[in-house]
């Protein structure tokens, strides 16, 4: 083999194999229930990180054929799809959002999308009626609860977030009474103060001032200060990483950049091959800052 071969070869072998390790190292060390236990889900929400979106919903609904009615399963699937979505259409607040008619444009344009779409409205609907079927016999089953009001927020991204469809009323008051029903039971839930961030961010954003007293209300301020809050507790890995992948995103549509870069360089450090990370701060090198404590 050439000189130059094989060292690119080492040094792409060595890269790989770090990249591993450092995974390996927030990888649960047993899985009891074999492939569809804690070791599978893992991969899935590694996967997600990464902005392997495809992997993501490919892992989740593995998991779902061991365990058919685990809601884990359903809220990954819908947000991994989501996701795939955002990509192509665009919705992020004043950085070149597609709306209107150019939206649908965009959404008949891309291929694969009508099948994302219909698999998310379908994993919605049933990962719903499996939550609500589960607190109709335990109310204060608080996973269920957890996992209806997340959801619900997928449902609310979708339509008001990416679709610009002005609807989803009742999914936000459930999803409000949800997640603050898991609140008060458990006031450091982490997921559950981030997805009550995000309700009251999108609502708030997203809805005319009179529309969102009717509801109950939603605040950008309150939805920003909450994420900030939930971003700085201390959680299982997962759930930290949810928490700042969140915050980053929330202070680039506040056009926050100097805090949204502090959380993209703590996030590169765990999922240094995630593209938009990578683009994001390739396009802000100019203003790197010190790292230091969130």
């Amino acid at each position: 083999m050439h000189a130059t071969a094989f060292l690119v070869t080492t040094i792409g072998l060595g890269v790989q194999t770090c990249l591993l390790a450092q995974a390996d190292d927030h990888a649960p060390t047993t899985d009891p229930r074999g492939a569809a236990g804690p070791r599978l889900e893992w991969q899935a929400q590694d996967a997600f990180y990464r902005g392997r979106y495809e992997d993501a919903a490919t892992l989740a609904l593995k998991l779902r054929t061991h365990d058919p009615e685990s809601l884990a399963s359903y809220e990954l699937r819908t947000s991994a799809r989501l996701f795939q979505l955002k990509r192509v259409l665009g919705a992020e607040e004043g950085a070149g959002r597609k709306g209107g008619s150019n939206k649908d444009d965009a959404l008949r344009e891309c291929a694969p999308c009508t099948g994302w779409l219909a698999e998310l409205r379908e994993d919605l609907r049933v990962g719903q009626a499996l939550a609500r079927s589960t607190l109709k016999t335990t109310p204060d089953d608080i996973t269920a609860l957890f996992f209806l009001g997340k959801l619900d927020l997928t449902y609310l991204w979708l339509e008001l977030g990416v679709l610009d469809r002005r609807t989803g009323w009742s999914e936000f008051r459930e999803a409000k009474r949800s997640l603050s029903a898991v609140l008060e039971h458990d006031p450091e839930h982490v997921r559950a103060l981030v997805a009550g961030a995000w309700v009251d961010y999108i609502v708030g954003t997203s809805l005319p001032h009179g529309t969102r007293w009717l509801l109950g209300g939603g605040s950008r301020t309150r939805g920003l200060q909450d994420l900030r809050k939930a971003a700085a507790m201390d959680a299982d890995f997962f759930v930290r990483t949810e928490a700042l992948f969140g915050l980053w995103d929330m202070e680039q549509r506040e056009a926050n950049i100097d805090e949204a870069i502090a959380v993209a360089h703590r996030l590169a450090r765990d999922f240094p091959d995630n593209e938009e990370i990578a683009k994001f701060l390739t396009k802000h090198e100019g203003r790197v800052l010190p790292l230091g404590p969130l």
